[in-house]
Parts: C-alpha cells; structure tokens; sequence
C-alpha cells in the first residue's frame, strides 16, 4: 500500500527544526570561532583597551573617539580593583617585629658600635670587623655624594650588623646614587626607615647594591622608599654574591618613577640561592623608556632563586598610571650576556621557585616567566592580573594550586605541566566574568576572608609548605597562597597611615 507524502503542513514542523537546528549549529560554531580568536588574542580585556586606546591618537576625532569607547567598554568588562590606597594595611609577614633584632642576638660577643651622626656611621662602616653591631641612636640622618662601602667581610659565625635597636626610631635619608655598597659577604641590616630624598628620580637609584663578593647579605625588617631599584643584586669580575635573604620588608614607590633606568624593586642578576620573603612590594611605576616595571625579578643564568609568602600590589597609591606592571618574574625582561653568570644566558634562570605569594593589581602578568627551566609556581593567589605566563622554549614549570583571577597559559612554546589550579579564561573575562574575585568578603577592603566555605584541592600528595601568613597547610589546603587570611593581619590599632 502506497503512503501518500506527507501534506505541506506536516512538512512545516520537520523544517522548522532543521532551520533551528542549523542556527544552533551556526550559533556554536560562532561562539567558538569567537572564543578560539578571543584565547589566541592572549590579552586581557584592560590590556587590548591601553592599545586600542595608544593605537588610536593621533587619527583624526572619528578615530580617536571611536577608540576610546571601545577602550571603556573593554575597562568595563575588566575593572580594575579599587583598592586599599590612602594605608596600607599592617599585615604579619616575615619575622615578628616584636622579637627583632634576631640577628644582633644570635652573636653573643658582639661588639656594639654606636653611632649617633651620618659621619660617625660611614666610619663605623668602613672600619668595621667581624661580629660588630653597628647600632644607630634614634634620629634622621642624611647621606649625600658617593656610597657608603661596606668593603671589610664578616664571617659565617660572626656577621657585621648594621641596626636600628628598635623598628621606626632610625631614618636613613640617601641623596645619592646609591647608598649602601656591600662588596664582602656576610653583612645584615635590620629595622632600619630608608628614603630616596634625590631632587632627580635618576639620582636615586638604589638603596642596596650587593655585588661581587657579598654573599650572605641579610636585609630584614626595613622599611625602603622611593628608589628606582631597592635592592641591586649583580656579580663583577666572574663573582657573584649568592645566598642572600632578603625577609620582612616593606618596599614602595611614592610617586611615579620618572627615569629610563630599570625599575624593579628587587633586581637581581646572576646570583643564586637567594630567599625573598615575606615582604610588602608595592608601587613601582615606570614614565620613561619602555614604562615597564617589576616588583622583583630574578634573571642572567643564576638558579634556585625563590619568593615566597610575599605580598606584590603593583598599583596601590599610585593608581592607573600609563605603562605595564609585573608582579613576580624568574627571568624579568633578558639580559645582555655579558652580564650573565656564565656569559651566555641561555637560560635566564633554573630550579627558582615562585611559591605562598598573593599578587594584586598589575596592569601586566603576575608572575611571568622567561626562559626560565625546571620552575615550581605553587599556591600563589593572583587577583586583577593578567595571569601566569610560561614564555619561550627554554622555560618549563610545575604550576600547581594556583588561585588566579586571570589564565594561566604558555607562550611562544614555553612548557606548561600545569595540575589543580583554578583560572579564569581570556573568553570568560571577555564576558565580563570574574568569578575568582567572588571568592573573598571584600577585595576592596583588602577583607580576603573568604566569602564561604574556601575552595580546596583535590590533590594532596604533595609535601606540605607553610602558606603565606605561615600557617602549616591541612592534609587537603585551599588552593591560593593562604588558609585564613585574618592570621596574617594585626590589630587595627597597630594599623599605619602610607609613609
């Protein structure tokens, strides 16, 4: 028996589905074009509106305006965080200030030497001998023309310390160059307020330059402004002065710094086996040359480098200023080989370990790495970052337990064994989603609490690490660089104004 074909109102239903299904089908395929060209753009939205913004001066008022609502519109999708400016928060990080000086009590014997002028200090200084405890009365004192050198060593058993006996009662002003040259090894500084007063940023380049010789260099629980480069760390002659700890500082700009020299407030180049921890790095804007800036890098070929437990805000009174802010780089921007550790560079750093950091507000990546091999990036919390990035085919890294309000992504071949880490994709901050900062109780009152119960790693087979505040990590931690982020803030009545 013959069926008679189906009438032309039957056929309507079957058609209409096909038609949907097609624009379904179109629709995905878009979404993903979109998504796939959004991934390989490799920026995120406030990074594409500086360029389309830069891209778009100088074109004529069409232009220029067409360019600047895009511009906006790309902010809009990726605002930056308003934070904590006009204080800084008294958070605990490195050794308790109530305990200090550590290392001025851990030399039994010591000689203390006193100083009470600027001229008594640099003499103190440039006679000193192994086990001196170099000891400023309460006051200001200014330092200008050259360096004050510190050329004589101390020793493993008796270093030569240079202190303040209590935190906030000695002011170090530097109109120079740099201020403290250390070429021997084996020296410390503690509790020490240092400023650069240079009427030219250009003048003021760095408060510590650790070179050659100097290993063991100690820099603890000071309080250092308005540098280009804090701390200056590069080898001379063949020499470069390893296992350094830089620990419980407090490290910032105060205003932008106008010079074309590096700005970077931990620069360190060639040495190996330094500790940076526990410290507040903030503000370290660059106008000059190519406006890119770093809170601290480690590069020229040295190995096993580390930071951890630090707290990196790229922008916190200095806010939206033109250029690109890095938080934490192995590797940095390159370097020329004849300032490498072994005249070649071919790789920019091996076996360093970036790990327990948070790092906010940096226009560029949190922590970048370039060409830096056999890297561990470890439960660190990123917030308003452009992300993790391994760059180059000489860079490798285990990245694991990472919290991050941005992608964590390989570059230009660099290897990535990525694990456990939570991200946010370049599409979905297109989409003006930013689910990682939802996580905290209050971002813009630097309240990371968490908003409910903490997001916790399914992996545990890993050897256990303190977190940032220094709370040891449960058998399964949360992801990010802390437990309970309360543990790491003091009393509101200890809480100090911007200085």
């Amino acid at each position: 028996m013959k069926r008679s074909p189906p009438s032309r109102r039957q056929r309507r239903p079957i058609r209409g589905f096909t038609v949907a299904l097609g624009m379904l089908v179109l629709v995905v395929a878009s979404t993903a074009v979109v998504s796939y060209a959004l991934e390989t753009l490799d920026a995120r939205p406030r990074a594409l509106a500086r360029y389309v913004e830069h891209r778009a001066g100088g074109h004529g008022a069409l232009v220029t305006h067409a360019g600047g609502r895009l511009a906006k519109a790309l902010e809009w999708l990726d605002p930056p965080l308003e934070l904590f400016h006009e204080r800084r928060p008294d958070v605990r990080l490195g050794p308790n200030a109530d305990t200090l000086p550590v290392t001025a009590r851990a030399i039994a014997g010591g000689r203390v030497v006193p100083v009470a002028s600027s001229e008594g200090a640099i003499q103190a200084i440039q006679t000193a001998q192994p086990g001196d405890l170099i000891t400023f009365a309460p006051g200001v004192y200014r330092f200008s023309g050259n360096s004050i050198a510190g050329s004589r060593p101390g020793t493993q058993q008796s270093a030569i310390v240079v202190r303040a006996e209590r935190p906030e009662t000695v002011f170090v002003e530097f109109d120079m160059t740099e201020g403290f040259l250390l070429s021997q090894p084996y020296w410390t500084f503690e509790n020490l307020n240092i400023r650069g007063v240079c009427a030219q940023h250009a003048s003021c380049e760095h408060a510590f330059h650790v070179v050659s010789h100097a290993s063991h260099f100690v820099s603890r629980n000071n309080k250092i402004t308005d540098f280009n480069a804090h701390f200056k760390i590069n080898g001379s002659d063949g020499s470069f002065p390893d296992d350094g700890v830089i620990e419980g500082n407090v490290l910032s700009n105060r205003s932008i710094r106008e010079t074309d020299s590096s700005v970077t407030l931990i620069d360190l180049v060639g040495a190996s086996r330094w500790i940076v921890r526990g410290n507040w790095i903030s503000d370290f804007a660059k106008a000059g040359s190519d406006r890119v800036s770093y809170g601290a890098f480690a590069k020229g070929g040295g190995s096993g480098n580390s930071f951890e437990q630090n707290i990196v805000v790229c922008e916190n009174i200095l806010r939206r200023s033109a250029g690109q802010r890095v938080g934490i780089s192995l590797g940095g921007g390159g370097t020329g080989k004849e300032y490498c550790r072994d005249s070649r560079c071919i790789t920019e750093q091996d076996g360093g370990a970036v790990q327990s950091n948070l790092i906010m507000a940096c226009s560029d990546e949190g922590i970048y790495l370039n060409r830096a091999a056999t890297s561990l990036i470890r439960h660190n919390t990123l917030l308003d970052t452009g992300g993790i990035s391994v760059r180059f085919v000489e860079s490798s890294a285990e990245v694991q337990g990472n919290l991050v309000d941005g992608a964590i992504r390989s570059r230009d071949g660099g290897l990535l064994h990525g694990e456990d880490n939570i991200q946010t994709s370049i599409t979905r901050q297109y989409l003006g989603s930013h689910p990682v900062r939802g996580l905290y109780r209050s971002l813009t009152d630097f309240d990371l609490a968490w908003a409910s119960a903490a997001p916790r790693r399914r992996k545990t087979d890993f050897a256990p690490t303190p977190d940032l505040c220094g709370s040891v990590r449960p058998s399964q931690p949360a992801y990010g660089a802390f437990e309970d982020f309360q543990a790491c803030l003091w009393p509101v009545s200890r809480q100090e104004p911007v200085k």
